[in-house]
């Protein structure tokens, strides 16, 4: 085993949890197999973490909130868990409350050991087969995703799925930033090339509307500071932006700034959709990376992806994936420090 790799931990099995250390691009990534987590990553000349993470591998299973990793077989939620595919219908988990199918299940491939398959000193390939029948899924399900630090504060992330039956697939890398490690992002300006939005039910369930965002807290098609938030409808965001119907060559869809450190991240998608998540859920009863406190809005999720719920509502991008298809899904995420 090379000095960049070490063991992190191990499943109640006994199996091994292993973190590698990628270095390239002016970025430090840590990686470990469980969730294809990405536990750690540091960019030259700025001291602070630039993600969420756990310092021990026994918080991950106890407290994170898909903290650096990769849900799925299918990302986001799905109304009811029901879905028809091939005039069959299909009953999933309903894990988020007894109501909402969510990032796949309970047992998702986020919170499973994944293979590493690939590794170089700046990128490590990982992958996992998800069971016909997990959570309801039909098909067997093979992901695999790839972390290439490239040059120019570059994080590439290629996921690609295939299947040996029709079935979902979307996966997301869900990380949380922070762009200046202070306790919140609210000194943090953001900016998403989307015109349009998913409003929400109250199990935040796309309604089936593609609302434009003009005029209303969604539009932030101008750099905008997060500090929105705690003023006037108070909207803490947890909503997919629509960036295209479909999957399109991969183009810039956001830029965050810390007003505060003068870090900047860039983010360049494939996907159709970019689910913004400002973690105003967060409460993490244990210290985080180098002891810190994960409150609510600690850090901001851009999750790449296909529309939430697009199985289900008529004119939202193609979330079924079928043998002989292969779903490459592809970002980076760039930063920058002025």
């Amino acid at each position: 085993m090379s000095t960049d790799t070490e063991i992190f931990g191990h499943l109640p099995s006994g199996e091994p949890v292993h973190r590698v250390t990628l270095r390239g691009g002016g970025l430090t990534a840590k990686v470990i197999t469980w969730g294809s987590v990405i536990q750690d990553l540091r960019l030259e000349g700025h001291a602070a973490p630039l993600v969420l993470g756990f310092e021990n591998f026994e918080n991950y299973p106890a407290y994170s909130s898909y903290f650096g990793a990769t849900p799925g077989r299918n990302a986001n939620r799905i109304g009811g868990g029901r879905f028809m595919l091939a005039g069959k219908a299909y009953q999933l988990e309903l894990n988020e409350n007894g109501v909402t199918h969510l990032h796949g299940g309970s047992d998702n491939i986020a919170k499973r050991n994944w293979t590493i398959v690939g590794r170089t000193d700046d990128s490590i390939s990982l992958r996992i087969t998800d069971p016909d029948g997990r959570a309801g899924y039909p098909g067997n399900c093979t992901v695999t995703c790839t972390y290439a630090l490239k040059p120019g504060g570059i994080l590439n992330v290629v996921y690609e799925s295939v299947t040996d039956a029709p079935t979902l697939a979307n996966v997301c890398q869900h990380s949380y930033f922070n762009l200046d490690g202070d306790p919140d992002t609210f000194g943090h300006d953001i900016m998403i090339a989307a015109d349009y939005y998913l409003p929400t039910d109250e199990r935040l369930i796309p309604t089936g509307e593609i609302r434009p965002v003009e005029g209303t807290a969604f539009d932030l098609t101008e750099m905008t500071p997060m500090r929105r938030q705690l003023e006037g409808d108070k909207i803490a965001y947890d909503h997919n932006f629509c960036l295209s119907p479909d999957r399109v060559p991969k183009r810039s869809v956001a830029l965050v700034r810390s007003i505060n450190s003068g870090v900047s991240l860039e983010v360049l998608t494939t996907e159709p959709g970019v689910q913004l998540y400002t973690g105003s859920k967060l409460d993490v009863p244990v210290p985080g990376l180098e002891g810190r406190r994960y409150g609510p809005f600690a850090g901001f999720c851009l999750e790449t992806q296909i529309w939430p719920d697009a199985v289900n509502h008529e004119g939202f991008p193609k979330a079924v994936l079928r043998p002989g298809e292969t779903l490459r899904q592809e970002t980076d995420y760039v930063f920058m420090k002025s």
